[in-house]
C-alpha cells in the first residue's frame, strides 16, 4: 500500500471520495465524465476583429 496505509482505511478513503463525488454530479453523463477525470467545457471561437 502506498504510504504505508492499512487497506482497511484506503478502502473507507476511497468509498468516502467516491460517494462525494456522486454527490457532486447532477446527472449520470457528469458523473462519468467525473470519474474518467475529464471535465465538460464549453469554449467560445474567438474572432479577432482588426
Amino acid at each position: 500500500m502506498p504510504a504505508g496505509v492499512s487497506w482497511a482505511t484506503f478502502l473507507k478513503t476511497f468509498a468516502a471520495s467516491l460517494l462525494t463525488m456522486c454527490a457532486e454530479a447532477k446527472g449520470p453523463g457528469e458523473f462519468k465524465m467525473k470519474l474518467l477525470g475529464m471535465k465538460k467545457t464549453h469554449h467560445e471561437p474567438q474572432v479577432s476583429r482588426q
